[in-house]
């Protein structure tokens, strides 16, 4: 792993610096910068954050931290929406030594209780309620039921009784000693944040990341989309997880751009500060991105700064990329990648318009992929493989899970994520599905699933589209299409005569069809099928 870790270096793909190296020197250049720009929806306030007021709050929650006793190597657990205290919370714990466990806002008891036994959080921080959500009595019983969970910090002042208020736990009234801070931030290598993987099946795992494996994914994205100072970032994603956090706040952070939020998704809300605020990048994943659309479509906003859309999580539709295009007048970029590797494959400024539609992009510098059958060989060109990755932005491991990731590894050190892909026909990747994801048609053929729902999601009668394999006696597995309709629903008959006119073949058409009001979804917006298939495989019988 030492030589690994010097060829990044070498390579520029690891650095020496950290993200505390990054805020001082934009605080020595450009102080008074806007680094987050947050609203709060319920009461009408928007935060903004500058680079000299980032570092005076980290270093007040780094003191505020230690007094609760929080010591070198401990987790810090967060369950926020979109909120100014995340970022200097998030390098705090960089400064102490200590390390970072988000919570997305879905978690409940259940999954919480998994997490903060597994990392042993010592400090737990949230809201009085989130949404419906009583989140901070929520995190009260879970510290009375677990050992290590020893304060409930509420951000607020309104928590219930046995917790603390945040601004007077972790603001603190008076300043913290300086000499207490030295020696104890951590190093780029040091293993820093924990991200749970949403997944679309299966017990959550912990990826856990370094500042390095971080500042890899960062630098792969910048330099793909030619990014710089001049940044501000919006996203529709939950700060919780690594597009919010990560590729939204950090990547701000570490060029010295701006990042642009709300604690509430409100496509139009987003519209309006996206316009006010002079927003140039937007990331949303398909759904979050077509909420945009509609959005703009019913009342349409002058967005002269913004220049580029990018969506991943999930393959981009073709239609999605023409009516982003032709809604917010903007360039559209689609992009693959995982919690355990931030954006892998991205489309490029230098490729057709329409690429995002037909391709998941090309490899970032510092990562690899490949797609093999298998026995870990090569697939032909144009056939569907495993889709497997290394490289510097690679996670360190599932935390405390070595097994479980282990098992993800094949015996020549690539990452086998899970999905199914193809070489794209322009020297990417197109993502074709899951492992578990795959449909095997009349028993022998292999159906190209992002491409099918791809393809019939441009059906006028279909907001959204899932195409799942329901086991059957005598097909091995029937394809359903599960739909949402955007006004009258579709028949069956309707959409194998879309897929016919097409020039799609008969193998792949439709068994069955499904009309239901919601997809499932995971925090990231992918479709969880493994609800779809227990739900209308259970129907079947």
């Amino acid at each position: 792993m030492s030589d690994t870790r010097e060829e990044y270096r070498r390579n520029g793909w690891w650095r020496s610096e950290t993200f505390l190296d990054d805020l001082q020197r934009h605080v020595a250049t450009s102080p008074d910068k806007s680094v987050l720009v947050s609203r709060r929806v319920a009461d009408g306030v928007t935060d903004d954050i500058t680079y000299a007021e980032l570092d005076r709050l980290t270093d007040q929650i780094a003191h505020g931290l230690i007094r609760l006793g929080v010591r070198p190597g401990d987790f810090v657990a967060a369950q926020l929406p979109n909120r100014k205290e995340t970022l200097p919370l998030t390098l705090a714990c960089i400064r102490i030594g200590a390390r970072f466990a988000p919570q997305m806002q879905l978690y409940r008891h259940r999954e919480l209780d998994f997490m903060m036994r597994l990392t042993e959080a010592r400090v737990f921080i949230t809201l009085n309620r989130i949404g419906d959500l009583a989140t901070a009595e929520m995190a009260m019983t879970l510290s009375q039921e677990i050992p290590s969970l020893e304060h409930v910090v509420v951000i607020g002042g309104d928590g219930p009784p046995g917790s603390l208020d945040f601004d007077e736990h972790l603001l603190g009234p008076e300043p913290g000693d300086p000499h207490e801070l030295e020696g104890r931030a951590l190093d780029p290598d040091d293993p820093f944040l924990i991200l749970f993987t949403s997944g679309t099946t299966g017990e959550p795992k912990g990826a856990l990341h370094s500042q390095n494996t971080l500042y890899a994914a960062i630098k792969g994205y910048a330099e793909a989309y030619g990014l710089d100072d001049s940044l501000v970032i919006m996203t529709s994603q939950t700060s919780m997880h690594y597009v919010g956090l990560v590729m939204t706040y950090l990547t701000a952070l570490t060029l010295g751009g701006t990042a642009v939020t709300a604690d509430v998704w409100n496509p139009g809300l987003y519209l309006d500060l996206a316009a006010e605020h002079g927003v140039t990048l937007f990331y949303g994943s398909p759904p979050f991105a077509r909420d945009i659309t509609e959005a703009q479509a019913a009342d349409p906003r002058a967005l002269p700064s913004l220049r580029s859309f990018v969506s991943g999580s999930a393959p981009v539709p073709p239609v999605l990329v023409e009516r982003l295009s032709d809604t917010l007048g903007v360039r559209v970029y689609a992009l693959w990648g995982m919690t355990e590797n931030g954006g892998v494959t991205m489309t490029r400024p230098e490729d057709p318009p329409a690429r995002a539609g037909e391709s998941d992009g090309i490899v970032v510098s510092g990562m690899d992929v490949r797609v093999v059958d298998e026995e870990n060989q090569p697939v032909p060109t144009g056939e569907i493989g495993a889709l497997q990755v290394r490289g510097a932005a690679q996670c360190l491991g599932y935390y405390l899970r070595d097994d479980i990731y282990a098992r993800s590894i094949t015996p020549d050190g690539w990452f086998d994520t899970g999905d199914l892909a193809r070489d794209d026909g322009y020297g990417g990747i197109r993502i074709s599905g899951r492992t578990k994801d795959v449909i095997v048609a009349k028993g022998c053929f292999k159906i190209p699933v992002s491409d099918m729902e791809g393809l019939v999601g441009r059906h006028p009668a279909i907001r959204d589209i899932a195409l799942i394999g329901i086991p059957d006696p005598t097909l091995i597995e029937l394809v359903c299409a599960v739909v949402t309709p955007s006004g009258e629903p579709p028949t069956l008959e309707d959409l194998r005569t879309y897929m016919k006119e097409a020039g799609v073949n008969e193998t792949f058409w439709p068994e069955r069809l499904e009309v239901i009001d919601t997809m499932p979804r995971t925090a990231t917006g992918k479709i969880r099928k493994v609800e779809l298939r227990e739900r209308f495989g259970a129907a079947s019988g």
